[in-house]
């Protein structure tokens, strides 16, 4: 009887572990300036509604900017390690089971604070393209956009901007359009 009564609880035991030991997983994520303000930011797991998801914890891998980062979560909140010394664009992708999640951002930075603001990457295609359209269309105004081309190609080269971000960004808004 003994042993019966033994067998039962442990396989109870076993029963509850087994359903307290589910899967955690990042679907979607947000980007803030972290809580210290000391030139970092926080990246926030969150649901699809956008609100703060407190139940992940555990090491999550991220890239930023192509670089791989191993990020340790604490009630759905993680930092980055590397802070940030001006103004930047940034991409931050986020892979797992179920698929990748990608976000491009730019980090405004003045004096300590940091103001993430979030871009679309479609746009980021779409209104160059527009420029040139224009800029064919009316010639007279073609020092305009060569100026607008000198301030994008500044923003490319200094600022961390590049064509290949722009371009996954872009094909993680189409994606989510079907």
């Amino acid at each position: 009887m003994r042993i019966l009564f033994l067998l039962l609880v442990l396989i109870c035991n076993s029963i509850a572990s087994y359903g307290q030991s589910n899967q955690q997983y990042i679907d979607n994520f947000i980007v803030k300036e972290n809580l210290t303000a000391n030139g970092k930011v926080a990246i926030i797991a969150v649901d699809s509604s956008e609100v703060a998801n407190e139940a992940i914890n555990g090491t999550f891998k991220f890239s930023i900017n192509g670089f791989e980062q191993t990020l340790s979560f604490h009630q759905g909140v993680g930092v980055p390690s590397h802070a940030i010394d001006g103004s930047t664009f940034a991409y931050f992708k986020h892979k797992n089971q179920n698929g990748s999640t990608g976000k491009f951002y730019f980090l405004y930075k003045k004096e300590n604070k940091i103001t993430p603001i979030k871009i679309n990457g479609l746009l980021l295609l779409i209104i160059p393209a527009a420029l040139l359209l224009l800029a064919y269309a009316f010639k007279r105004l073609l020092t305009t956009f060569v100026v607008l081309a000198i301030i994008y190609g500044y923003f490319s080269f200094s600022k961390g901007l590049s064509i290949s971000q722009i371009l996954e960004s872009a094909f993680e808004v189409l994606k989510s359009f079907f």
